[in-house]
């Protein structure tokens, strides 16, 4: 397990992103000025949630799962963004940083994966986690994106005991009266994520060689693919502006006709047209909706990210197998 301690969230962007994104940042940072002048204050010694237990915000609604998992009801844990939210291009609210401001730890996945949140924790004089410290990262291959890290490390649950463990640190450092109870819960927490785990290689296990290739929107599914075994093909490396272009979909289509890939898949935060001209174009199936970046509402498909990984891996095998025909 990594150590580090807290991390000031005053911290500088990782990477510089497109134009659009860079500007973007910079009127988030103008927002945060204005709003700490206006004194919304708060920190790393906040009252909590007002009934004692302190305040973990993470930044998105995956993140927000596992960590419950992991700090039971000793903490308050809440999510940034929604259920359903994109969270690459994600611009965050007035709203959002006055609860920022307020929380006693933020939680973020890192790995270039929130453009926006270097900038959007500017100034605001609350610790901060980076919960994929530790993982081994995979790389982009194409694009703009091309070395930069894959960011959606969680799709492995193997990688999310990694967070698990970076969770348990962090939150006995945070509350050390519970110490031995985020061990615990985290210790429980990684058996079911194994078990998912096993569920999930011993399901795709059975996909015929002929036809374990995983084709999707968003080339979000590095992690799961290479756990699983399966060949990798997206049309766009990383969701951003503007996605689509005639070269990715035409480059997709090639591919599933000279492979005979039987079916395609796309991601629930973005659009399935480009994916459908695919499907149009060769004959392979639409398999389903994947879920990556967000979780769904409660009466969803998938309300935990136990239920995300269990899902995605019981739509990609019924498609790829027919069994879904």
């Amino acid at each position: 397990m990594p150590k580090f301690m807290f991390r000031c969230a005053k911290v500088a962007a990782r990477t510089s992103g497109p134009r659009k994104v860079r500007l973007r940042a910079a009127a988030v940072a103008a927002v945060v000025l204005s709003l700490l002048l206006s004194a919304c204050g708060g920190g790393a010694e906040g009252d909590g949630d007002g009934d004692g237990r302190k305040v973990v915000l993470t930044t998105f609604t995956v993140l927000a799962d596992v960590a419950r998992n992991v700090a039971g009801d000793k903490l308050t844990v809440e999510s940034i963004t929604k259920p359903g939210a994109e969270i690459h291009g994600y611009e965050p609210t007035p709203g959002d940083i006055r609860k920022a401001s307020k929380a006693d730890l933020i939680l973020d996945n890192g790995l270039n994966l929130e453009a926006w949140f270097a900038q959007f924790v500017e100034g605001l004089d609350v610790p901060h986690v980076v919960v994929s410290e530790g993982v081994e990262p995979m790389s982009i291959g194409e694009d703009a994106y091309q070395g930069k890290p894959n960011p959606h490390a969680w799709m492995s649950p193997l990688n999310v005991q990694v967070y698990v463990d970076n969770m348990v640190k962090a939150f006995s450092e945070l509350d050390p009266d519970n110490a031995g109870v985020f061990k615990a819960n985290g210790e429980a927490y990684k058996r079911e994520l194994q078990a998912v785990q096993d569920r999930m290689t011993t399901s795709l296990a059975g996909v015929p060689e002929n036809q374990r290739a995983l084709v999707t929107c968003e080339g979000a599914f590095s992690y799961l693919a290479r756990d699983a075994g399966l060949k990798e093909l997206y049309i766009w490396a990383v969701n951003a502006e503007q996605q689509a272009t005639p070269q990715q979909i035409t480059r997709a289509i090639e591919y599933v006709k000279a492979n005979n890939v039987p079916a395609v898949f796309c991601e629930s935060t973005v659009s399935d047209a480009p994916m459908q001209q695919v499907v149009g174009a060769t004959g392979a199936t639409f398999g389903g909706t994947l879920y990556v970046d967000s979780l769904s509402e409660a009466d969803g498909p998938v309300p935990t990210y136990l239920d995300l990984i269990r899902h995605d891996a019981d739509v990609i095998t019924k498609a790829l197998t027919g069994a879904g025909s």
